[in-house]
């Protein structure tokens, strides 16, 4: 097993010797896993209560009782325990515990009992108080009997005891320990300015903890014996690949506890995965699926994927070959190589430029390339998230606030499809205490909603869109164009990129968003001539063959009426795509419909349109039926 000792373990051994109260605070209701021998095996899983038993056994001490307020004073590790303190307190055991109330100062009261046995110095004794977040209703407003009681365990840690054991080989003081979920759950003043008082925060395993959980005699376990046998002499004469699959188990479960580390070695052997494998029991654990799309995917298809996107995105060459270099670095496992972080999602971007350029649309196409269907590009419009409380809408309201129950609206999202494209559009108009909530989900790849429930984000695709650079405002607050359709490409690039740097580090005050994002700015260009050409043939098609499929209206236009639209679209470039789809829109589905309904055709007929009037209100066509 690993030789690797928690930081927590390290500070209960340093601190329980010179501090007679100690607060253990954070991951409290985990398992651990004892990283000493002594009393017990080394590496045994144990509950914190467990694992303090046999800690303060190991080093000597004499008696060693839980109290919680529901039981009393209780150890059910091992005999005689329980029974060495009621003695020492003067009490009796009934039905394995001693009966005892928190509040109050009676004399067969807990804190007269803990001041009791905790004043002797005939026995070392150690007395853990569990579930101490519990014992009262709120710790601003103390009811008179519950300030006795706390100020009782004041005084008892400052008059502690020492006492000379031989186990110990000299003196061990007198110890309280009390079990909270954090500090504050108790009065303020109990612990703040307080020198005999040590708070160790206990934190989910390192990455160190989680190797040594995945290695040595315990890996085993993770499979069904036959597997195990058949596909370990390969990696006894390969260790290198051994190795490899190990790390990077431990570097994926990131966050997790060792009670879900013990879950999924659990799941591992149940599901009989390989070694090779073992790896898939994290997406089962967390997302209940063993299919990952991102390994079902047709890697020969996405070679030509660039054709799929140049038919719904004219013009953006760029953009395109950027965003498929995301996908080919996920695909090919080397998203966040050059972090330290696996968990991390599994692309980000960032695409800029003008309005009706193509930004949703290829965020659409990649959702539909990837995961077969262009719904799973979740979009969230940052308008809304304008608010500084808009970050409750997101994650979720913390308990007590009203919308607890529903949850927010990214983490039910994601829980519910955790393989998509997530989609926020306009970030610019994002309060900034949204905008904080990102860091944490492009450097982690999870987040914990205000239920508690950790939601990971390591296999979505994240795309940002702005419309910031494309004008900059003036001293007086007065807004100018920043970019032209008359600049060519690279400058639009270089001022779209340069003014949305001085946004997030001038403006905004956030360089560590633009840190995260990186190099994956993409700035889309304008709509130019050549693009909008193929743009409205594309639409105009998609019109004409709706109508022969849907209701067998074959429309076919003149050279002369195509022209028209062609010129009125030309003229509408400052509108991107937007622009030309409302001229095919005004010039030619409205007349187009109103011919159709007011003459009576709604299916079986050739049409041609032999030419448009824009000018007239509304605008007209010249058809004749073949």
């Amino acid at each position: 097993m690993s030789e690797y000792i928690p930081k927590w373990h390290r500070e209960l051994s340093i601190f329980s010797r010179i501090k007679p109260l100690i607060m253990l605070e954070g991951n409290i209701y985990d398992s651990y896993q004892y990283p000493s021998e002594g009393s017990i095996p080394k590496g045994s899983i144990l509950r914190l209560t467990d694992y303090l038993h046999y800690f303060f056994k190991d080093m000597g001490y004499e008696v060693i009782t839980f109290y919680d307020s529901l039981r009393g004073f209780s150890n059910p590790c091992e005999e005689g325990y329980l029974e060495a303190f009621a003695k020492l307190a003067g009490v009796s055991v009934t039905d394995g515990a001693v009966p005892a109330a928190f509040k109050g100062n009676n004399a067969g009261g807990a804190v007269q009992l803990v001041r009791n046995t905790l004043s002797q110095n005939k026995q070392s004794c150690v007395i853990v108080m569990n579930f101490a977040s519990r014992y009262i209703v709120s710790p601003d407003h103390l009811q008179q009997s519950e300030v006795d009681s706390y100020t009782t365990l004041l005084q008892t840690s400052m008059e502690a005891a020492e006492v000379r054991t031989e186990a110990a080989g000299g003196k061990l003081r007198n110890l309280l320990v009390l079990i909270v979920n954090k500090s504050n759950d108790i009065p303020a003043w109990f612990y703040l300015d307080n020198p005999n008082q040590k708070t160790i925060t206990i934190s989910t395993p390192t990455k160190e903890e989680r190797a040594g959980f995945v290695r040595g005699d315990n890996f085993a376990t993770f499979f069904a014996g036959d597997i195990f046998r058949s596909e370990m002499p390969y990696f006894t004469e390969h260790p290198a690949e051994l190795e490899k699959i190990q790390e990077r188990f431990a570097a994926l479960t990131e966050g997790f506890s060792f009670t879900e580390m013990n879950g999924l070695r659990k799941l591992c052997k149940n599901e009989r995965i390989s070694i090779r494998n073992m790896c898939d029991v994290i997406d089962l654990y967390k997302y209940g699926i063993k299919e990952n799309p991102w390994r079902e995917l047709d890697v020969d298809s996405l070679r030509n994927a660039g054709e799929d996107f140049r038919r719904r995105v004219k013009g953006q060459e760029f953009a395109i070959t950027k965003t498929l270099d995301v996908v080919k670095r996920a695909v090919t496992g080397m998203s966040g190589l050059q972090g330290s972080s696996h968990t991390r999602p599994k692309g980000v971007l960032f695409f800029a430029g003008p309005t009706g350029t193509g930004k949703t649309e290829t965020a659409k196409t990649l959702a539909e390339r990837l995961f077969g269907d262009e719904r799973c590009c979740i979009r969230f419009d940052m308008s809304e998230y304008s608010q500084s409380h808009s970050d409750q809408k997101l994650l979720g309201a913390p308990p007590g606030y009203v919308g607890y129950e529903a949850g927010g609206q990214l983490t039910n999202a994601v829980r519910n499809n955790p393989f998509s494209i997530l989609l926020f559009d306009e970030i610019e108009k994002a309060h900034p205490s949204v905008l904080d909530k990102f860091l944490q989900i492009l450097e982690d790849g999870r987040m914990t909603d205000g239920q508690g429930n950790t939601v990971y984000f390591s296999e979505c695709v994240i795309i940002f869109t702005s419309n910031l650079g494309i004008y900059t405002r003036t001293p007086d607050g007065g807004r100018v164009q920043n970019v032209t359709a008359e600049m060519p490409y690279p400058e639009v690039q270089q001022r779209v990129r340069g003014a949305i740097e001085d946004y997030f580090k001038l403006e905004l005050g956030r360089p560590e968003i633009l840190n995260r994002i990186g190099e994956n700015i993409v700035v889309f260009d304008f709509i130019r001539p050549e693009a909008a050409r193929q743009i409205l043939r594309s639409q105009v098609d998609r019109i004409l063959s709706s109508l022969a499929a849907d209701k067998q209206i074959n429309v076919t236009l003149s050279d002369a009426a195509y022209s028209t639209l062609l010129e009125k679209a030309l003229g509408n470039l400052s509108n991107g795509g937007r622009g030309i789809g409302n001229i095919v829109e005004n010039l030619l589905i409205n007349p187009l419909s109103r011919y159709l309904f007011d003459n009576g055709i709604f299916s079986d007929a050739d049409l041609e349109i032999i030419a448009i009037d824009p000018d007239s209100m509304p605008a007209a066509l010249n058809c004749q039926r073949k």
